[in-house]
């Protein structure tokens, strides 16, 4: 049995659930229970805040945890990162009112900035010699200049209307932020043997990710050139069909991909064109 940490709200918890439902391992999501027991995996879902993981992966009361990687380097935690998950992506930046006029890097010297992430922070003004007063505030950080609490703010920005709404304006981004799969570095061989095989389960549904299968009747002769068009195509699946001179090709491609391409199959004889999702992806 492995335990994992996870996020017991937000969008981090949704995203991690998600992704570890199309593993196929089925995990109650019960709020009132924080310790739950999957019914076909040997693991066990721990439901954490976002900024104790770290320390609980790294002291051994979970041997596994999904945190964002701005809490991981923020609570600077003896923690290995085990794989980046692609989700939950934001990033860290600073951000002044939008009637400052901003005059690079150098403008924050001297200056109160109001932030939950003094760590990263400081890290980030003493690599560019920048002396600031860091003002550490836990809750919404955004009203701080508006108050007069704070000259600027260090935050969290996804879409940024949280500082649109707020008059601020982003100035610098210090560090781009995803979801992390971090683990105790002293697992034991068969809690390893259990990690390997979620590995194994996350690769394919990550490797499935925004891709499509793609199936197309085209003309025997221009087999070469539709191949030539498909990207990324080393050897698609070739097979005859029973109306003579035409044959069937069968490949996987990128979604954003294909649609850069269908005018030209058609133009080189595809039809009967299908395009299906892909669940699962061994590679």
């Amino acid at each position: 049995m492995i335990r994992i940490a996870v996020q017991s709200k937000g969008r981090l918890f949704e995203d991690t659930m998600s992704l570890l439902a199309e593993a196929g391992i089925k995990v109650s999501t019960s709020r009132r229970t924080l310790l739950v027991q999957s019914a076909d995996f040997p693991i066990e879902v721990l439901y954490l805040r976002d900024d104790d993981i770290p320390q609980c992966v790294a002291t051994g009361v979970t041997d596994l945890g999904v945190v964002g990687r701005n809490e991981f380097e923020e609570r600077q935690e003896s923690a290995d990162i085990i794989r980046p998950l692609g989700f939950s992506r934001c990033r860290m930046s600073l951000a002044i009112p939008k009637a400052v006029k901003y005059t690079g890097i150098g403008w924050f010297e001297g200056k109160k900035i109001a932030t939950s992430y003094p760590n990263i922070l400081r890290r980030f003004l003493h690599e560019n010699q920048i002396t600031a007063d860091i003002h550490v505030i836990t809750g919404s950080v955004e009203i701080s200049p508006g108050i007069g609490l704070s000259d600027a703010i260090f935050d969290i920005v996804s879409s940024g209307s949280t500082l649109v709404s707020n008059n601020l304006a982003e100035v610098e981004v210090v560090m781009q932020s995803e979801a992390l799969l971090i683990g105790n570095p002293h697992l034991s061989s068969e809690k390893r043997a259990i990690l390997d095989e979620l590995l194994f389960r996350i690769e394919a549904v990550k490797a499935a990710e925004n891709k499509k299968y793609v199936l197309m009747n085209v003309p025997t002769e221009r087999i070469p050139d539709i191949v030539d068009v498909l990207p990324g195509a080393k050897s698609p699946t070739i097979m005859p069909l029973a109306t003579e001179g035409w044959s069937s090709i069968h490949t996987v491609v990128e979604e954003k991909s294909f649609w850069d391409i269908i005018s030209r199959l058609k133009e080189l004889g595809a039809q009967g064109i299908l395009v299906m999702p892909i669940e699962k992806m061994i590679i």
